[in-house]
């Protein structure tokens, strides 16, 4: 059986590079939730959802990657964080407008909660409204 910490980087990678919920729903249970203090996810409550949502950005930003700064494991709560930049430039049709052709540098975290030895429900700390005004989405 893969650890919490195996799961949750297999999972990070999955979503990440915009596989969608068929690469990512392995490692969580089926009705695992989601939640995030930002605009763009605010009626996002599945994990199945941000997962879809994540392949769509990908569509339009299709040079979307990261920058993984920290991966770190607290076995005692359950709980799997990553911190790292996303970084993309808005190039094709899709999201909230036509192409901007601008870039966004955007930091964020991901708060994995474990049960039973996959996601229950993972929480993202994002300033989305900072990575919206780079991206030229909003003033």
């Amino acid at each position: 059986m893969a650890s919490i910490t195996e799961t949750a980087m297999a999972f990070f990678e999955a979503c990440e590079a915009g596989k969608g919920w068929a690469a990512c729903a392995a490692h969580c249970h089926p009705e695992a939730g989601f939640d995030a203090q930002a605009e763009p996810l605010a009626d996002t409550r599945t994990l199945r959802d941000y997962c879809e949502w994540m392949k769509g950005l990908m569509g339009f930003m299709p040079d979307g990657r990261y920058t993984l700064k920290s991966f770190a494991t607290d076995v005692a709560r359950g709980c799997v964080v990553a911190v790292a930049t996303f970084h993309g430039t808005h190039t094709d049709p899709g999201g909230p407008m036509a192409p901007t052709g601008r870039h966004t540098d955007t930091d964020y975290v991901y708060a994995m909660q474990f049960e039973d030895g996959r996601i229950r429900h993972m929480t993202k700390v994002w300033n989305a409204g900072w990575a919206m005004r780079e991206l030229g989405w909003t003033a």
